[in-house]
């Protein structure tokens, strides 16, 4: 939605969350400059760019942490602007041992609810320096106090995933489904990369990336937070586990071949629809087929259901592939090895032996 060039009156963002879209980008002349045709245009023109500094997840969450913290300001009889790190300290405290029967929060949570108020004093033209003592002191002791290991989801494995795509039916939602989880598996990719890609570059304004599919394989070109990658998926050793076939076979039956690479379909199954999917279809692709292929039948529905979840295909792949670490590294985008190994879920830790090569 195009923002409009005259102002509003603002609100209290806790009480128009569906106004966050149009509050996000303080992108505006200097109030010295009088308006122009040229000037208007380039102002919707930086808003735009704006709107691509973070991914819209990302701003999503940080509006709705902005609106909470704000929420909880007016309750107590606060004023959340201009900042007071003594008050956000507070805040913070709060969230790790509430007074209410709201549940505390995690440490990550936490940690990003801070990323967000900077975000959100950000866009109203003020600073709030999360390393001032009455904020860092208490998140130090809050991770201290508080810090667990992350938990983990369960990853996908190679038996896991045959046993997932077999549950799908051969209608057009089915031969995109399998294509898509197939897609996801082999490239390591995120639900916001798979369901973001376009048949060809440039096709639509809210691309995150396109596929070029060659005889050996498909080359996957995507838009990264740091730039763009390309993710390269080889074939497979048979067509029914193959997930270029799975996408040639999609584009085939679906006749793609512009725009959106995954898109709706009808509720039979039957018509390709124009609208691109969302990044919720692959995570309930995922829990809905874990279930019908009965992986970890040994736990209550509720809880197989919170083992998995869209990072799962990108922890099986790190975990199932026998190949030197920094391939894997590459394939799922990661800047050091050691994120890497957090998603490897089996992995001989102890493959190189430094105890032995220091001569002991």
């Amino acid at each position: 939605m195009t923002e409009k060039q005259t102002p509003r009156p603002s609100a209290p963002p806790d009480q128009h969350p569906d106004r966050q879209n149009d509050e996000r980008y303080q992108i505006a002349l200097p109030a010295h400059l009088a308006g122009s045709g040229t000037l208007d245009q380039l102002v919707e023109t930086a808003r735009d760019y704006a709107r691509n500094a973070a991914s819209e997840n990302t701003l999503t969450a940080y509006a709705r942490d902005w609106a909470h913290y704000a929420r909880w300001c007016r309750l107590r009889g606060a004023d959340p602007l201009p900042p007071a790190p003594e008050l956000v300290g507070l805040y913070l405290a709060n969230l790790a041992a509430p007074d209410g029967k709201a549940p505390a929060l995690s440490v990550s949570t936490i940690e990003r609810r801070v990323s967000g108020l900077v975000w959100g004093y950000q866009q109203r033209g003020l600073s709030l320096d999360r390393k001032d003592r009455h904020i860092g002191s208490v998140l130090a002791g809050i991770r201290r106090k508080h810090a667990r290991p992350p938990v983990q989801k369960e990853a996908i494995l190679p038996e896991d995933i045959l046993a997932m795509i077999a549950t799908l039916d051969f209608d057009l939602r089915g031969l995109r489904d399998r294509a898509i989880l197939l897609i996801g598996y082999a490239g390591g990719l995120r639900r916001s990369e798979i369901v973001s890609l376009d048949h060809g570059k440039d096709d639509t304004p809210d691309s995150g990336g396109w596929v070029q599919i060659l005889e050996p394989g498909a080359v996957l070109f995507l838009r990264g937070k740091t730039g763009w990658r390309e993710v390269e998926i080889g074939r497979g050793s048979s067509d029914q586990t193959c997930p270029v076939h799975a996408l040639e076979q999609w584009l085939h039956f679906s006749k793609i071949g512009f725009g959106p690479l995954f898109t709706r379909t009808s509720r039979d199954g039957k018509r390709v629809l124009e609208t691109r999917l969302s990044d919720k279809h692959v995570a309930r692709l995922i829990k809905q087929t874990v279930l019908n292929a009965g992986l970890r039948a040994d736990l209550p529905e509720k809880a197989r259901l919170r083992l998995y979840s869209g990072h799962s295909l990108r922890a099986g792949l790190a975990s199932s592939a026998e190949v030197d670490e920094r391939y894997i590294q590459k394939q799922l985008g990661h800047a050091s090895a050691e994120m890497t190994r957090r998603y490897q879920r089996r992995r001989d830790r102890f493959r190189i032996n430094l105890t032995k090569a220091a001569g002991l």
